[in-house]
C-alpha cells in the first residue's frame, strides 16, 4: 500500500490507472471472488482522488483500490450478504467503515463474495457460487470472507475489508496466505455491518502485510454514536514501524498443539514461534483451560442471536418476498424457505431450538456462563504473558466440495479462532509458511483487548525478518 501511494507521489502512475487495470483483471477474474464490481463508482472516486494527489493530499489511503465485504452496506451499490433473499437489496446509506475510508480518499471497487449471511468456513454457502482459492483454484479460500482473502492474495485490490464473528477474516487470510485483523469488539463500529451474531461480530481489514491492515485499521476505528458497543476512544495511530520484541512475553498454550492439528501446519507455527524468540521474545506456556468448550459455546450462542437477528427478513420489512400476499403465514414460510439457503435455515433453527421455553437455561444461559469463564483464563494467561500465539486454522485450504456434506468438521476448524471472539479480543493472521501441499499456513497472535497495535506491530516485526507474505500464488 505505501508503496503505490508512493508511485503515485512519483507520478509513475495514477489512481485511474490503477483502477483501470484492476477492472480489467477482475473482468477475467475466475476465482468468483467478487460479487459486484461498481466500475464506475471506482473511476469516479479515483479521478477525484488523482486530482488530490496533484493538488498536494499525502494521505496514504488516497487512491488506493479497497474491496468490501458484501454483508457491509454501501449506499447505491447492492449489498447482498450472499443471499437469495437480499439479492436486489440496495442500502441509501454507508456503514460507518466505509464512510471512513471515503473520508481518507479510498477508492471502493466493489464487493466480495462470503458464504451466505457470513454462516460458514469455505465461501461455498454463497447464492452466487464458490470462490476459489488463488494458490489452487481446486480448493477452498476459507471463509466467511474468502472473497476479500481471495481478491487480496491474487492482486485484485490492494486491501480488502470482511468481518469476523468466529473466525471469518483470520481462517481464509491463512488460507489465501495473507495478514488479516479481527480488532477489539468495540473499537470498530457494526453501524452498517449486516447483523450475524452481534455479540461477536466485528469488522476487520485483510491485506497483503501487517503494515497494510495496520493502515486501513487506523482509517475505520474510532467511536460511533450510532453503534451502542462502540468504545469511546481515544484512538491513537498505530505505529508502522516493527515492535522491539526484546523482553516481550509470548504465551504457547499446550491446548493448542493437541490431537486434530495437522502436523505441517504445527511444524511452521512451532517454526513461526521459535521466530519471536530469535527476535529476543520470551516463550512461556499458558493455560487457557476452557478453551476445548469453544466451539460448543460458540455454537449455541452465535445461532441463538443469528435466529434473533434474522427473523426480520421475513418478506414484510426486508429483502425479496415470495408466497401468497393473501395469506401471511404460508408468506412468511415460503419466503424464508425459498430466500435462505441450507446452512443459514440449519443457524437458525438451532438458535431458535436454544432460546425457546424450556431449554434456555439449560443450553443459552450455560453457554453465556462458560463464555465467561473463557474471558477468565485469558485475564490469568495475560498476567504472565503480553501476546498468545498459535495456529490460526489445524489445517490448510482442503478441496472445494471436500467437506461440504460434514458440517461438524468444518465448525471444528474455528477452534483457535472463536475464542477471541468470545472474549472480545485482537486477533491476527499472519503467514508463517507452507504446508506440505505448497499451501499457506497462518499463525495466529492475541492479546488483550485495546493492544491491537501490539499485535499489529509484532505482525510487522516478524514480516521484516521473514518472507512469507511475499510469496504470491
Amino acid at each position: 500500500m505505501l508503496d503505490t501511494a508512493r508511485r503515485y507521489r512519483e507520478g509513475k502512475t495514477s489512481p485511474t490507472q490503477e483502477v483501470e487495470a484492476l477492472i480489467e483483471r477482475i473482468g477475467k477474474d475466475t476465482l468468483n471472488a467478487f460479487v459486484t464490481l461498481d466500475r464506475q463508482g471506482a473511476l469516479t472516486s479515483a479521478a477525484r482522488a488523482g486530482i488530490a494527489i496533484g493538488q498536494g493530499n499525502d494521505d496514504p489511503l488516497m487512491g488506493i483500490p479497497i474491496a468490501v465485504k458484501d454483508n457491509i452496506c454501501t449506499q447505491g451499490i447492492r449489498t447482498t450478504c450472499s443471499s437469495d433473499i437480499l439479492k436486489r437489496f440496495i442500502p441509501t446509506y454507508d456503514a460507518h467503515v466505509i464512510e471512513r475510508l471515503k473520508a481518507r480518499g479510498a477508492v471502493i471497487l466493489g464487493k466480495t463474495n462470503l458464504d451466505e449471511f457470513a454462516m460458514g468456513s469455505t465461501t461455498t454457502t454463497s447464492a452466487f457460487g464458490p470462490t476459489r482459492n488463488p494458490w489452487d483454484e481446486t480448493r477452498t479460500p476459507g471463509g466467511s470472507s474468502g472473497g476479500s482473502a481471495a481478491a487480496v492474495a491474487a492482486g485484485l485490490c490492494t486491501a480488502a475489508l470482511g468481518s469476523d464473528t468466529g473466525g471469518s477474516v483470520r481462517q481464509p487470510a491463512s488460507f489465501c496466505g495473507i495478514t488479516g485483523l479481527k480488532p477489539t469488539y468495540g473499537t470498530v463500529s457494526r453501524y452498517g455491518l449486516v447483523a450475524f451474531a452481534s455479540s461477536l461480530d466485528q469488522i476487520g481489514p485483510m491485506g497483503r502485510t501487517a503494515r497494510d491492515v495496520a493502515m486501513v485499521y487506523d482509517a475505520v476505528k474510532g467511536h460511533d454514536r450510532r453503534d451502542s458497543t462502540s468504545v469511546p476512544g481515544p484512538y491513537p495511530a498505530t505505529e508502522l514501524s516493527g515492535l522491539d520484541l526484546r523482553g516481550v512475553r509470548i504465551g504457547v498454550p499446550g491446548v493448542f498443539f493437541t490431537q486434530g492439528l495437522a502436523h505441517d501446519v504445527e511444524r511452521e507455527v512451532r517454526q513461526g514461534i521459535e521466530r519471536f524468540r530469535d527476535l529476543g521474545a520470551a516463550i512461556v506456556e499458558v493455560d487457557l483451560a476452557h478453551i476445548r468448550y469453544g466451539i460448543a459455546v460458540y455454537y449455541l450462542i452465535a445461532p441463538a442471536e443469528a435466529s434473533s437477528n434474522l427473523a426480520r427478513y421475513d418478506g414484510v420489512r426486508y429483502g425479496e418476498r415470495f408466497g401468497d400476499e393473501k395469506d401471511l403465514f404460508a408468506m412468511y414460510s415460503e419466503t424464508r424457505a425459498r430466500g435462505f439457503g441450507s446452512e443459514v435455515k440449519r443457524r437458525i433453527m438451532l438458535g431458535t431450538y436454544a432460546l425457546s421455553a424450556g431449554y434456555y437455561d439449560a443450553y443459552y444461559r450455560k453457554a453465556s456462563q462458560v463464555r465467561t469463564l473463557i474471558v477468565e483464563d485469558f485475564r490469568k494467561a495475560f498476567t504472565r504473558c503480553d501476546i498468545i500465539a498459535g495456529p490460526t486454522v489445524p489445517i490448510t485450504a482442503f478441496g472445494l466440495a471436500e467437506k461440504v456434506d460434514d458440517p461438524l468438521s468444518l465448525y471444528l476448524l474455528d477452534i483457535y479462532t472463536i475464542p477471541a471472539n468470545l472474549a472480545g479480543l485482537p486477533a491476527i493472521s499472519i503467514p508463517c509458511g507452507f504446508g506440505d501441499d505448497g499451501m499457506p499456513v497462518g499463525l495466529q497472535l492475541m492479546a488483550p483487548a485495546f493492544q491491537d497495535d501490539v499485535i499489529l506491530r509484532a505482525g510487522i516485526a516478524f514480516q521484516d525478518s521473514t518472507h512469507f507474505h511475499e510469496v504470491r500464488p
